[in-house]
């Protein structure tokens, strides 16, 4: 058997273009009976008088057809001369459409269509972090759906937000520049623009482009929510990136000892057990597009990130709390693969759980999805020379908590810089098969 792969690509496109939901078929329908229609007013205008020449010439060829070539023949040619021309200037109309739109050919047309059509009518997602970790998630997410809200931490003070937020006034950029950048609409080079990062220059060195770039907006539009916005559309990302309050908050740690600490930079540096966390000013208000997202949402997703300074900080937010709690929408949490040296050492995954119950007064959801398989030997000791180790699944415990244990292989290893990591692909694929068989279940209830 021939193998023709591009054969079944053809076939595969004009499966897409004539299955159900991306809006193309019945516009060209439509036009086909807008044709007919003016043909029609056109020979009632004219009292038929063309009409019937013509009408008399096609019967008159007809008969000639039919007289001369057997029915049985002359009828499937006819018809396949007509589906042929259909196809071919149909195929043609495409062709130049597609040339216009994405002269790089990349991407077939139908292809983009699919995608637009299939992802806007996705499901409704929040996720709900800061850091890398959310950014991380959101790379993973965007390919199941484009109706996806990421509230950001707001409570970063070092680096180049740091930087920004002391000497500009303004909310760190940061997390928020780090997912606007994972949402994208795959422009390479632009992202890449807005993710560099100056390495030299008095004043620049350390800096990110899209830190400045957002700090620009931030002064045109007169908000952050403004610049943002803007920011997204320019990227043409898929979905919104929200801060989870735009508030001017501080972050504190209390430690076993005593100590307390102010500063999200500085929380790690102390390197004690944290036993409460909070925020100055205490009770933030939250966004109120936060809000209205997480009432909205068919899927809300905390995490990966640091527990303590990234996912938290959410948290401390009362509004954001009362609405994940009172929301009816399936609720994971995405469980870090290793400790974090300063903020979880020793913490096992129901220790995550508490940590997160504590501050919510509560279960605030429903499930936590953590890695499978142990990373390599090699790489495990290197983690265990920086005094980190993987997180241990400590079941029986995380079941007495009442949540849901889900496992799956989501992890990525650099066996140069000996990092582990969630790979992007594999945990977007395992919360989506998660939330599937949740949404089914319940529609089976």
């Amino acid at each position: 058997m021939v193998n023709n792969p591009k054969g079944r690509k053809r076939v595969n496109h004009l499966y897409k273009w004539l299955s159900p939901g991306i809006l193309v078929k019945r516009w060209l329908l439509t036009s086909v009976i807008g044709i007919i229609f003016t043909v029609l007013g056109i020979a009632i205008w004219t009292k038929l008088t063309p009409i019937y020449r013509f009408l008399d010439f096609i019967i008159a060829l007809l008969n000639k057809i039919t007289n001369n070539i057997p029915n049985y023949i002359s009828g499937p040619v006819v018809i396949i001369l007509g589906l042929f021309l259909l196809y071919w200037g149909q195929t043609r109309t495409f062709g130049s459409i597609t040339e216009v739109l994405k002269p790089d050919n990349e991407e077939e047309l139908i292809d983009v269509l699919w995608n637009y059509r299939r992802l806007n009518r996705g499901t409704k997602v929040v996720a709900i972090g800061g850091g890398t970790g959310l950014s991380t998630l959101l790379r993973g997410i965007k390919y199941y759906s484009a109706n996806i809200t990421a509230v950001v931490t707001v409570a970063d003070d070092g680096g180049s937000s740091g930087r920004i937020r002391r000497e500009m006034g303004m909310l760190p950029p940061g997390d928020i520049r780090n997912c606007i950048a994972a949402l994208a609409d795959e422009e390479k080079l632009l992202t890449e623009l807005f993710q560099y990062r100056f390495t030299a220059g008095e004043g620049l060195n350390g800096h990110s482009f899209g830190n400045l770039f957002l700090t620009a907006l931030n002064d045109i539009t007169g908000s952050l929510e403004g610049a943002i916005d803007a920011s997204s559309k320019v990227l043409a990302i898929k979905g919104k990136v929200l801060p989870a309050t735009l508030s001017d908050v501080s972050l504190w740690a209390k430690f076993a000892d005593g100590k307390i600490v102010e500063g999200e930079s500085n929380i790690p540096e102390v390197g004690g057990k944290i036993i409460e966390v909070g925020c100055n000013p205490p009770n933030p208000p939250a966004t109120p597009a936060v809000i209205k997202a997480i009432q909205q949402a068919q899927y809300i997703i905390l995490g990966p990130g640091s527990l303590y300074t990234s996912i938290i900080p959410n948290l401390l937010i009362p509004e954001i709390r009362e609405a994940i709690i009172k929301s009816s929408a399936p609720k994971i949490y995405v469980c870090n693969i290793m400790t974090q040296k300063g903020e979880t050492d020793g913490f096992t995954v129901s220790d995550h759980i508490r940590a997160i119950d504590h501050v919510c007064g509560g279960k605030i959801f429903d499930a936590i999805l953590v890695q499978g398989r142990s990373p390599s030997q090699e790489i495990l000791r290197k983690y265990a020379a920086k005094h980190c180790h993987p997180v241990y699944l400590d079941r029986e415990e995380v079941v007495k908590l009442g949540r849901r244990i889900v496992q799956g292989n989501v992890m990525s290893q650099d066996l140069d810089s000996s990092y582990v990591r969630h790979d992007s692909q594999l945990l977007g694929k395992a919360l989506f098969r998660w939330y599937s068989s949740t949404h089914k279940s319940k529609l089976f209830r």
